[in-house]
């Protein structure tokens, strides 16, 4: 890992020591015995049918800002645009909590499950069970890993989502990552199109990676996806689940944003 990444894990490791402090495990734990029940592994399994009912599945991302385009959407409100997603057809929804670059938090990720009934992705950078431990207490079905992990720890997180009946989606970049991608079990398995040192954004990535995935593990192709050629273009090597975030928070309507990306008759 190099430049901002880097960065971003090391500031993400001093505010997890700071979390674990104020918030123990034990106290994480019965937060989740409190919760009310939900499905387990319904996150991979609404990508599925909606990719069956409608041709595609989408994880519709909330976001405010990110590290490459700084502040996104500075009027934001995590709930609206919750609900308009949901409103035009995605299947599961992405949630950055994040704080330093992409200005997310635990608050965003729990508004939104107060007001939708879809699946929720946290997406951050997660490198410790108690990570896990903390998405399922405030509310998520499935966590993003990154492969840049070890092999080891990406074991070991994984392991922590099973238990708690958390999806898994482990996001690659190269054939590396996605080699470490591929060991664990059920993961479902993303290819980022951008490359997270450089920020460089490329589908030849999905492109290129897509052949080496098999063809019974579930594929999502993330970043760099603007207009419905993008779309298209992946659908046509058999991409048929999307993670798509900026393209739609720039819009007015996120969710229109969405349905005329993916959704709308030509």
């Amino acid at each position: 890992m190099q430049g901002i990444l880097k960065t971003i894990w090391k500031e993400k490791e001093l505010r997890l020591k700071e979390r674990k402090s104020a918030v123990p495990e034990a106290q994480l734990l019965r937060q989740i015995e409190e919760l009310p029940a939900r499905p387990r592994h319904v996150f991979s399994k609404a990508l599925a049918e909606k990719a069956s009912l409608s041709g595609c599945s989408v994880i519709a991302e909330i976001k405010k800002a990110s590290p490459s385009k700084g502040l996104i959407r500075p009027k934001f409100n995590p709930q609206e645009i919750a609900k308009s997603y949901e409103r035009n057809g995605a299947a599961c929804l992405s949630v950055l909590t994040e704080e330093g670059y992409f200005l997310g938090s635990s608050e965003i990720l729990m508004q939104v499950r107060a007001c939708s009934s879809l699946p929720i992705l946290r997406k951050d950078f997660l490198s410790d069970p108690y990570q896990i431990l903390e998405a399922r207490a405030w509310g998520a079905d499935a966590v993003l890993l990154i492969a840049a992990l070890s092999s080891s720890q990406l074991g070991e997180m994984a392991q922590a989502a099973e238990e708690q009946g958390l999806d898994v989606l482990v996001e690659s970049h190269d054939e590396e990552e996605l080699e470490r991608a591929l060991e664990i079990p059920r993961a479902l398995i993303g290819i980022n199109n951008r490359n997270l040192d450089t920020f460089e954004v490329s589908l030849e990535t999905t492109v290129r990676l897509k052949q080496l995935v098999p063809s019974d593990r579930w594929l999502v192709s993330e970043s760099g996806i603007h207009d419905r050629a993008d779309v298209s273009r992946l659908k046509q090597i058999g991409i048929r689940s999307f993670l798509v975030g900026e393209a739609c928070m720039r819009k007015a309507d996120p969710g229109a944003g969405l349905r005329e990306l993916f959704y709308a008759v030509a």
